[in-house]
């Protein structure tokens, strides 16, 4: 282009510049090697990096894809397949408003994004696919037409309007870190199908997973991943042994239900302290359990379970005496959906919002998570949850008992827990998440049921 910089992609661009690096190679033979590295180093094709937002506004002239109503359309974005985003559900509507917003720092400016509509069809095997399209990251504001199959009549599904705002990015260490993940940091809130209809939602923590995206797990963690412990025993009998696979299709089926994509999961994102402890509100756990009541507008102290997944990177967590863990060989590996690694996993301990308790975080024993992590896995802590005060105890630590057992003896007097609420247990005439789970794993061996989509 006259007056401008040369396009670094064009064949002949790269062609001078193999025919550089021949003829230095042919005037030095001996330097072969050092002349390849330093071409690769200093040239790269000159791949620049940008920060980018990405608002995804929403979408208009759906098709029409149930029989009885109109959709319930959600969408998965995915840059260069190295990062993904997956929208909330809208519930019967063929014009969906989002107005959702996604950052990733150290993007390449020829990356590519990739978004898939889906149609959420619950009680079926598999959602509904509408259609798909494609765009570059540049900036502007973009009406995209949504495509459909190749073999439908009508290939148009409907327009999808974006708006990308994009800033070269200023870190140098952009190459090693790209696909960055810079927020805002969004939860999910999931209900185990055991709940049914015996208990109001709302009050049924004992029944629930949360999933939130954090920020910044590569910085701190890098490319460093904790496999499952080979010498204990539980995980032993998930990843190896004649048995493994019959005890992981069920624990599978469990995660898929239990982190399965809904219209009536709850959704949100975390600015500020005040809304992690609204996550944290305690309140009846249990079906019929009214003791608790009074303080559903208070944080509940309580032990979790937690994974933070290497597949997306979420922090996923649940109430350690979860009543859906019954039966199941390992807490961590329903988290993680049978991972063979994790970036990291343990339990912790609550805070309570008026008394000002601490977020106590370790390690443990179903994976094996190096305690020489624990200060990374506090710092990312707490730069995503600001306004706590975060520990990270080994689990050998004798500090950590005795935070646990506090916990849990202050939940018992202060704030209506009941005993049995800390451990795993079925009421009676309760069927079981493993029940389910196990049913349906047979149900997908038999008749290829495919997974449902998570949040």
């Amino acid at each position: 282009m006259p007056g401008g910089r040369r396009n670094p992609f064009s064949v002949s661009h790269i062609i001078e510049r193999v025919e550089d690096a021949v003829q230095n190679a042919k005037s030095n033979p001996h330097d072969m090697a050092s002349i390849v590295h330093m071409h690769k180093k200093q040239n790269s094709f000159d791949v620049r990096y940008v920060d980018l937002q990405i608002q995804f506004i929403g979408a208009s002239g759906l098709p029409k894809m149930d029989v009885v109503g109109s959709a319930d359309p959600y969408f998965v974005a995915k840059i260069d397949n190295k990062i993904s985003f997956v929208s909330n559900v809208k519930s019967d509507t063929l014009a969906p408003i989002w107005n959702e917003m996604w950052r990733i720092k150290h993007v390449p400016t020829t990356a590519e994004l990739q978004v898939e509509v889906l149609d959420k069809d619950e009680g079926a095997p598999h959602d509904d696919y509408v259609g798909k399209f494609k765009t570059t990251v540049s900036p502007g504001a973009k009406e995209v037409e949504i495509e459909g199959p190749l073999l439908k009549l009508r290939r148009s599904r409907g327009t999808f309007w974006i708006k990308i705002e994009s800033k070269p990015s200023s870190d140098p260490r952009a190459p090693e870190l790209p696909y960055l993940f810079d927020g805002p940091i969004r939860f999910s809130r999931h209900y185990s199908p055991t709940v049914g209809l015996l208990t109001n939602l709302d009050d049924a923590r004992l029944y629930s997973t949360w999933k939130i995206y954090i920020i910044g797990v590569p910085l701190y963690f890098r490319d460093r991943y904790q496999p499952w412990n080979r010498s204990y025993k539980a995980a032993q009998s998930i990843f190896q042994g004649p048995t493994s696979l019959a005890v992981r299709s069920g624990i599978q089926a469990g995660h898929r239900m239990l982190y399965a994509r809904t219209a009536n999961n709850g959704f949100g994102l975390i600015e500020n302290p005040s809304e992690i402890f609204k996550i944290l509100h305690g309140g009846a756990s249990r079906p019929g359990a009214q003791s608790g009541a009074q303080f559903a507008h208070r944080v509940k102290p309580a032990v979790y379970t937690y994974i933070i997944s290497a597949e997306d990177d979420s922090f996923r967590f649940s109430e350690t005496g979860a009543a859906f863990f019954v039966d199941f060989a390992s807490k961590h590996a329903l988290h993680s959906n049978c991972a063979e690694q994790v970036r990291y996993s343990g339990d912790d301990d609550t805070p309570d919002d008026q008394v000002q308790w601490e977020l106590v975080i370790d390690n443990n024993l179903d994976y094996s998570p190096d305690p020489t992590m624990l200060p990374d896995l506090k710092e990312l802590l707490e730069q995503n949850f600001h306004g706590f005060t975060i520990l990270a105890l080994s689990f050998e630590d004798p500090q950590l008992k005795e935070s646990r057992e506090a916990c849990r003896a202050y939940a018992l007097k202060y704030r209506g827990v009941e005993q049995s609420e800390l451990q795993p247990h079925a009421g009676a005439g309760e069927v079981t998440l493993c029940h389910q789970a196990s049913a349906r794993a047979q149900e997908a061996e038999s008749g290829g049921e495919p997974p449902a989509t998570e949040a």
